[in-house]
């Protein structure tokens, strides 16, 4: 199994690491996540490319003469971040102005634009002169593209290690990432300096700590041949995945963002399950989420075994996804996992695996898992019956969500009420409550919104109240402490 799997990643992670930058890291284009937990994420109009009005206040900056806009609106554009489609032409043309007003950032990406031949032919003589005047403006990785050409003998008049070792350290130097790389694979392969892989490593690792995606690659091949470090499988893959998640094939998640901006759920839905075949975690719980909000009103963009799919195939496709993506650290689909399971959603009813993926979602400080832990362990729903432990789960998730506080503190009541007066009608009236769990919050929500129900849980709460101070007083007349009249009896 991970024979197979490390296999795939390093194939992957190798192309993508041939598609990086000479000089620098390429900007990470992260998969926007267009949910947050319930909800459709509030920031997703930062991602619509030329029609997001910050955008178009910065394009409105570059053409008054800013350099800064100017450069800004370039890499938009050479890298296609916040929705912008990408476009090497106009890259090029914005860095061309900023350029003209000394600004130092471009005069580095027209060195890679160059050297690439991205919108222009590739002309590595003018690579070399623009990544020249950017190191001079105190732009130490481009130490590091004028060192990679010298190491492939591009735009110079022969290969030249030593000359390329030179710029490596003054990038290194400088605490320039891609230093530390390019010097790591220097002393791997004994280019310009003697072949020593414990110096290669430590380079690499450097590199690494920085977030240098290359320097990932190197020490997952390492793990995986086990080169001058222990052969471990497990990371090299957790590493080439790590890399192979910057491929060029992210552009993918543009175009499945851009086609949900747009309205056309099923092509977004379509793009993220393939994304999430690769591997990606926000893809997954992309594909899942737009599952469950549109997948009953949209049948056709989900596929069953007889066509489109039935409920029931709809719901089991939205738990394969969440669980992938839970498995990833998604603390949210984790939850749901737990959700699923717990009301038979797509797959069979099961109180424990609930109540291990509410471990699994607790264990990220989710205040929600928490609440339902409690929950179940003072009904003994898949966890045993233990009203301290429930108590203590509670606590904790006000603790961690401080807006928790009026569902924990209904709960809190409830249990007062059941550890005080376990055979009363009260505790039977609790239990034949709608089932709420675990979406304690909405349902309160829900019900206090008409002035009625209002009413009537604030005449409820009253009544919890007399029925606790008359305890109190019962409890203190056993133990012959009788407080006095008018002192405080809730403290």
């Amino acid at each position: 199994m991970h024979e197979k799997a490390v296999k795939l990643y390093a194939e992957l992670a190798e192309v993508t690491v041939n598609s990086f930058l000479i000089s620098k890291d390429s900007p990470a284009i992260e998969p926007v996540r267009i949910h947050t937990g319930a909800e459709e994420n509030k920031a997703l109009r930062k991602s619509r490319g030329e029609d997001d009005e910050d955008f178009q206040i910065l394009e409105y900056q570059a053409q008054k003469g800013n350099a800064g806009a100017m450069y800004k609106i370039g890499i938009f554009y050479y890298f296609g971040l916040r929705g912008v489609r990408r476009s090497h032409a106009k890259a090029l043309r914005w860095f061309s102005k900023a350029v003209e007003k000394g600004e130092p950032r471009s005069m580095e990406l027209l060195g890679e634009i160059y050297a690439r031949g991205a919108g222009v032919e590739r002309n590595y003589t003018k690579a070399l002169e623009w990544l020249t005047l950017a190191s001079r403006q105190q732009l130490y990785s481009a130490y590091n593209g004028m060192g990679y050409l010298y190491v492939k003998g591009y735009g110079v008049d022969k290969k030249n290690y030593t000359k390329a070792k030179e710029y490596f350290d003054k990038a290194a130097e400088n605490e320039e990432p891609c230093g530390f790389y390019s010097l790591g694979v220097m002393y791997l392969k004994g280019l310009g300096t003697k072949r020593d892989l414990r110096i290669a490593t430590k380079y690499f690792a450097l590199a690494a700590t920085a977030g240098q995606p290359k320097a990932f690659y190197q020490l997952a091949k390492m793990f995986h041949t086990g080169v001058d470090l222990k052969k471990n499988l497990h990371m090299a893959i957790a590493l080439y995945k790590l890399v192979a998640e910057r491929g060029p094939w992210s552009s993918l998640s543009r175009w499945a963002l851009e086609s949900y901006l747009k309205g056309d759920i099923g092509k977004a839905f379509l793009l993220y399950s393939r994304m999430a075949e690769i591997g990606y975690e926000v893809a997954q719980s992309n594909a899942a989420w737009i599952l469950d909000k549109y997948g009953e009103a949209e049948h056709s963009m989900c596929m069953g075994v007889s066509g489109h799919c039935t409920d029931a195939e709809r719901l089991q496709q939205a738990h394969v996804l969440w669980w992938r993506a839970s498995e990833q650290g998604n603390e949210h689909a984790a939850l749901l996992i737990g959700d699923a399971y717990y009301y038979g959603r797509g797959t069979e009813r099961d109180f424990d695996r609930a109540a291990e993926a509410y471990m699994h979602a607790k264990s990220q400080s989710n205040a929600q898992a928490m609440f339902n832990l409690g929950y179940m362990h003072e009904h003994g729903f898949g966890l045993p019956l233990d009203l301290h432990l429930a108590k203590r789960y509670y606590d904790h998730a006000l603790e961690v969500d401080p807006a928790s506080k009026l569902p924990v503190s209904l709960a809190l009541v409830g249990l007062w009420i059941r550890r005080n007066h376990a055979n009363s009608f009260l505790v039977g009236m609790i239990d034949s409550l709608p089932e709420f769990y675990p979406r304690v919050e909405g349902w309160v929500e829900n019900l206090i919104m008409e002035e009625g129900n209002a009413t009537i849980l604030t005449l409820f709460v009253c009544l919890l109240t007399v029925l606790y101070i008359k305890e109190r007083r019962r409890r203190h007349a056993a133990a012959g402490d009788v407080p006095p009249p008018g002192a405080p009896l809730l403290n």
